[in-house]
């Protein structure tokens, strides 16, 4: 019986974190001024809620551009119960290599943070 359960135990550990599941995360590829920009949301952490309608979602922002990248963890305020729900980012894309700033929509529905909408300024460009 030892055996077994040592055996059992040997093989969850070599399957990493065993049930635990993967992060929810969502990537997307989008041309902003001629640069191919990857947009990267995972959710990082357990969600809460304030005890209001709002609801309270940790997330890992990535951005990667030929001109560098930039990672950030914030916690985004959706309105909880919704089918989906949409707040709105501003994303300075010097630490990328490009000028302007890109105004995100970022939509939570199922579980997942994903990108709706970006619009460039100046210009009031439409990326997405």
């Amino acid at each position: 019986m030892t055996r077994v359960l040592m055996l059992f135990i040997a093989v969850l550990a070599s399957t990493g974190s065993g049930a635990l599941a993967a992060p929810a995360c969502t990537q997307e590829r989008l041309p902003v001024e001629g640069a191919p920009v990857t947009f990267g949301y995972c959710i990082a952490g357990p969600l809460h809620s304030t005890g209001s309608e709002e609801l309270l979602v940790p997330v890992t922002e990535t951005y990667a551009a030929p001109g560098g990248t930039l990672s950030r963890t914030s916690e985004l305020h959706f309105i909880a119960g919704e089918g989906v729900s949409r707040v709105i980012e501003s994303l300075d894309l010097t630490k990328l290599g490009l000028a302007g700033t890109l105004h995100l929509t970022l939509a939570y529905s199922r579980g997942l943070v994903r990108l709706e909408g970006a619009l460039l300024t100046p210009g009031a460009i439409t990326i997405k």
